[in-house]
């Protein structure tokens, strides 16, 4: 009995494949795989959604002839591994931070440093082994040592929520201080005159910028404001809540809004008012930062501030790619919007003899 012939291997796609299905020109579809300019947002986009449909990917021989690059970007990223789990942002970053990534033939490496030091000789280490061509940095910090290390390292770092750029580092960012300022209107236009906040850490540059840019939203619209730093956990969010509306002796008056700085402690702080026998929002009104859909499967939905994050993190490997590429460091900013749903509704009516 004869054995049955071998199929043939399936042929590898070309670039030549992607650019008759795209119908641009080869040196088109060059400029698109490799994030250059000469092609509009248009056609970069249709390339990399055809190469992802023939499942090409670079030879390693082009890939040599190009400059010996390692085709790996690094991500070290310092924080606990339980917070990371329960967070959404990250995992939809690091997908559309993938969907930069793998049309052009790159894999990411991820290792999770316990402190900043471990995070730095991370750094240290990949650029004196050669193992990745650029790094993405999370969660810039108060003077933050990172981009002049990385600079001095000589790789290629896109800073995910930092506004300014220097030789070799740039930045992707939100427009915090914007999304706050709409923030407050919303709650002052129902009528709330005593809002709160659970913040983030107080180290990260984000969080300084939405701590100044409350406090100036508050001012500009007479309310009494207070904020609290908590860790972005739900046990955090929880506990300061409970202590915000616990307060009902004192200076300060009891606030009817809240606004946290992840859902997380959005949906913990929830959670919280109704155990102790409080309604949202006809007694205390929510607003989650980073939408999600936690914050749309909650009773009552969450009004959130939101934008694409999977998208975002596309925009940090676009950005880190034209670095590599020898382009001129540039921020792409994002401006969130605001979901208004069940969790915002007018301040409750004063009760008498309370606090003004």
């Amino acid at each position: 009995m004869s054995a049955s012939p071998e199929r043939p291997p399936a042929r590898r796609a070309t670039i030549a494949d992607i650019a008759r299905r795209v119908g641009v020109t080869k040196g088109a579809v060059s400029y698109a795989l490799n994030g250059k300019p000469g092609v509009s947002e248009e056609t970069r986009r249709r390339v990399l959604q055809a190469a992802r449909e023939l499942h090409w990917a670079p030879s390693s021989a082009a890939r040599m002839l190009a400059g010996n690059r390692t085709s790996t970007v690094g991500l070290a990223l310092t924080r606990r591994p339980e917070t990371l789990g329960d967070e959404p942002f990250f995992m939809a970053f690091v997908a559309g931070l993938e969907s930069a990534l793998q049309p052009r033939g790159y894999a990411l490496l991820l290792q999770l440093p316990t402190h900043a030091e471990a995070e730095l000789e991370t750094y240290r280490a990949w650029a004196g082994q050669r193992r990745v061509d650029g790094v993405v940095v999370l969660d810039p910090v108060t003077d933050d040592p990172r981009p002049a290390a990385l600079e001095a390292l000589g790789l290629a770092a896109v800073v995910v929520g930092r506004a300014e750029t220097s030789a070799g580092v740039t930045g992707v960012a939100t427009d915090d201080a914007a999304a706050m300022r709409t923030v407050v209107d919303h709650l002052a236009d129902l009528g709330h005159t005593a809002v709160a906040r659970v913040a983030g850490p107080a180290h990260l540059q984000h969080t300084v910028r939405r701590d100044r840019a409350f406090a100036a939203a508050c001012r500009r619209r007479r309310l009494h404001a207070r904020t609290v730093h908590a860790d972005y956990s739900g046990a955090a969010g929880a506990r300061a809540t409970a202590d915000l509306v616990g307060e009902q002796a004192g200076r300060r008056p009891r606030p009817t809004a809240i606004v946290y700085d992840n859902d997380l402690m959005a949906v913990a702080g929830l959670s919280q008012l109704t155990g102790m026998g409080l309604r949202v929002p006809q007694d205390v009104s929510l607003v989650a930062w980073d939408d999600s859909a936690t914050c749309r499967a909650t009773n009552p939905a969450l009004t959130a501030t939101g934008y694409d994050v999977v998208a975002f993190g596309r925009a940090a490997g676009e950005s880190l790619f034209a670095l590599l590429n020898g382009e001129e460091p540039a921020t792409t900013t994002t401006t969130p919007d605001l979901r208004v749903r069940a969790s915002t509704a007018p301040a409750p009516a004063p009760t008498p003899g309370a606090h003004p």
